[in-house]
Formats: C-alpha cells, sequence, structure tokens
C-alpha cells in the first residue's frame, strides 16, 4: 500500500505555518513559499529531481521543531537566542525521514550567514548549498511577506540582496534568488496560488506504508504536536504506542497495525489552530473557547482527507471525538457510522486525556482512569467491549509510558 509523501508533508506544513504565525508571527503559507522558491534555486542551480525533492522537503521542514524547542524553553529555561537547538532538533528530524538525497546540514545551518555571523559561526564554504538557498528563501520571505509584497518594488529586494550579498548571503544563493525571484514568480506565492505552486515544483513521492520511513514521520509530528502545550507532551505519542500495542493485541496484519498507529499519531493535528491560551486555560472554556477546540477535529479531517492512500487513516483520526450515542463532535456521527478503528481511538483518546495531568486535573492511575472510561460506556458514548480490552492490555503499564513500536517487518 503506497501513501504519496509529499502530499502528506504539504499538509502538515499547512499545519506548522499556522503554530508559526502564532508562535512568531510568521506569514501565512511561510513554509510553502520557502520551498517553492528553494525548488525553482535549486534547479537553476542544477539541482536533480533526488536533490530538489531533498530540498524541498527540508524548506518545508525547516522550522519543523518549533514547538519542541520551545517548550524546552519554557520547560528546562533553556536560553538559546541564536536558535541552536531548534535547528539541531530540526535536522534530527529530516534526518529520520530517508530521503535518498545528501541533505547534511540543510536545516541544522539554515541561519547561517555567509560572513560567520549565524549560530554556529560558519562561513562560506563550511555550510551546504542547500541550507544557503534555504536561508536566503527564509530571511527574504520574512523580512518581505511576500505573499503580499507588490511587484513594482522588486527592485528593492534586488537592491537588498546585492547588498548583502557576501555578508548575510553567499553569491550562489544570491545569484539564484536574484535569477527566480521575478514578477511571475511573485505572483505565485501568493496566498490564492501557492498551493497549486507548491504542487508545482515538488516533486511526487510516494512511500510503501510498510517502510519505516512512514514510522519515523508519525513519531516526530507527534511530538511537534504535543509539543504545542506543556499539558499535552505525551499525548498523541501515547496514543499512538497504544494504538501500536492494541493492534498486536488483536492480531492486526502489519499494514492495518500501521495505519491505526498513524491514525492514532495525528488524530490531533488540527489542534496545532487551536491558540496555546485555550489549550492551556486552567478554568472552564467560555462556550466560544470550547467550540474553537472542537474545530479542531474538524481541521485535523480537512489536513488529511485528500492525501492519497490516507482515506481510513483520515476517518479514523478525525472521528476520534465522535460518540456512539451521536453527542460527539465535529460531525455527530452515530454508532452505525463509526467503524471498529474509530471506536478504538476514540477510546484510546479518552484514556489518555483522563489519564494525564491536565490544567483541570491531576494524573489518574489505571484503576481511576478505567473507572471513567466503563461509566462512558455504561452511558452509551463509548465501545464497552473495546474499553474491557483496554482495561486487560494497559493494566501493566499504570503510570508508565509505553515505548514507540519498532519495525520487525
Amino acid at each position: 500500500m503506497n501513501i504519496r509523501m509529499d502530499k502528506l508533508i504539504k499538509s502538515i506544513t499547512t499545519a506548522l505555518d499556522i503554530v508559526e504565525g502564532e508562535l512568531l508571527g510568521a506569514s501565512t503559507h511561510h513554509g510553502k513559499r520557502i520551498a517553492s522558491l528553494s525548488a525553482a534555486m535549486g534547479r537553476y542551480l542544477g539541482m536533480n529531481d533526488a536533490a530538489v525533492m531533498g530540498l524541498t522537503t527540508c524548506a518545508l521542514f525547516h522550522d519543523n521543531a518549533l514547538t519542541e524547542y520551545i517548550f524546552s524553553e519554557r520547560q528546562d529555561g533553556i536560553h538559546d537566542p541564536a536558535m541552536k537547538l531548534h535547528c539541531k532538533i530540526g535536522q534530527n528530524n529530516v534526518d529520520t525521514l530517508e530521503i535518498h538525497a545528501n541533505i547534511h546540514g540543510f536545516v541544522l545551518y539554515h541561519h547561517e550567514r555567509a560572513d560567520g555571523a549565524g549560530p554556529y559561526k560558519k562561513k562560506v564554504g563550511q555550510y551546504p548549498m542547500g541550507a544557503e538557498i534555504i536561508h536566503i528563501a527564509d530571511s527574504i520571505d520574512v523580512a518581505n511577506h511576500l505573499q503580499r509584497f507588490p511587484a513594482s518594488r522588486l527592485p528593492e529586494i534586488r537592491e537588498y540582496i546585492v547588498g548583502n550579498t557576501g555578508l548575510d548571503y553567499t553569491r550562489r544563493a544570491a545569484d539564484a534568488m536574484l535569477n527566480v525571484l521575478d514578477e511571475e514568480m511573485l505572483f505565485s506565492l501568493r496566498d490564492d496560488h501557492i498551493m497549486e505552486t507548491a504542487e508545482r515544483f515538488m516533486p511526487p513521492w510516494t512511500v510503501d506504508i510498510e517502510k519505516g520511513v512512514i514510522l519515523n514521520l508519525a513519531g516526530f509530528i507527534s511530538r511537534i504536536i504535543d509539543y504545542k502545550s506543556v499539558f499535552t507532551r505525551r499525548h498523541s505519542t501515547q496514543i499512538a504506542n497504544k494504538a501500536w500495542l492494541m493492534g498486536g493485541y488483536y492480531g492486526y496484519d502489519s499494514i492495518l497495525r500501521t495505519k491505526v498507529y498513524l491514525a492514532a499519531s495525528f488524530h490531533d493535528i488540527g489542534k496545532l489552530a487551536t491558540p496555546v491560551m485555550i489549550l492551556e486555560k486552567p478554568g472552564k472554556l467560555t462556550d466560544a473557547e470550547f467550540r474553537i477546540i472542537q474545530d479542531h477535529a474538524r481541521f485535523t479531517y480537512e489536513l488529511l482527507k485528500d492525501i492519497n492512500g490516507f482515506e481510513e487513516i483520515c476517518d479514523w483520526a478525525s472521528n476520534h471525538h465522535e460518540k456512539l450515542d451521536g453527542t460527539g463532535y465535529s460531525f455527530g456521527k452515530k454508532a452505525d457510522e463509526l467503524d471498529f478503528n474509530s471506536r478504538l481511538i476514540a477510546c484510546l483518546d479518552v484514556y489518555q486525556a483522563v489519564s494525564e495531568e491536565r490544567p483541570y486535573h491531576p494524573p489518574r492511575d489505571h484503576a481511576a482512569t478505567m473507572e471513567i472510561l466503563y461509566r462512558m460506556g455504561d452511558q452509551g458514548a463509548l465501545d464497552s467491549a473495546i474499553i474491557k480490552d483496554l482495561n486487560e492490555v494497559l493494566a501493566e503499564y499504570s503510570g508508565k509510558d509505553i515505548l514507540p513500536p519498532v519495525k520487525t517487518w
């Protein structure tokens, strides 16, 4: 079974762009603009399709470690004004994707300057061309908000690039940017065209679901989701690991087990669009705030629905707040519309949310958690048979983290 990896990555970066906008004030579709510019520059500089694929993937994910980095600052008091940690974690994440091209240092060094004044003090020639390209694309978009920059002012950008060549930008990257950033390219970077532009510049990438890269991607994306808030730092990863465990209990084959793991990993990707102030509010949510929280399941559906090979995964992920009695959200589905794996992930989501610490309740052990699940089963909200299975399988893990899956095929 094949998955369109390029479509999945672009959906993920749509969510990441929202996070970057909230936390750093970045403009809409920032990652896709960086990827499109980087691909165009890479082709201008003679890169082949494999190299362009590696470059655009790194460009899309250049800020993938933002939530992990900010969490570390908040939790551990790390003060890293140069954001070296952000670059390091980001490179470690993209290295797990098994890209068939050399991407060494593309994300790690994407804030380096030609004059050696960047985070790692690397000068021109000491960091790879891919990092040079991503850096200039990132810098120019952040400074100028290219999605609304008027074509009449393009000479200003060109003058700025020329003036900073040899200081901020390498001559090679500057030459490439000056050649690709014309009026036609600028028009293609606007919000109403960027999806089509990114599709055109990023070559198709199909991956067999049984390849380890899929598990790797799911693993680091669930961390990105979890680190949005200090109260969800283990939520998606532990639901995914529990889903993998339950797949083994039910005797799922490798494909089905992986699909359930993926659905659990991505189930809260829509929550990246939920403001942190709502996620971490200690008191009761207002009706308006609760509606915003509820909307994350629908956004999960919107992000995943157009990915080839993700059809069932999308349904299972976006149904995680549905209830058998029709009182759930975002679609108000009832029992006859919810298949077994939708019910399983809904049960696991409640189990994890109830057992982990939240602003409004302390952590609970397995026994206390199961009391709540059994009550919800008796009320007709959750599947009672699955709840009994969770009690049997998860009792030994009370208060413990479950380790991520290890590929055995």
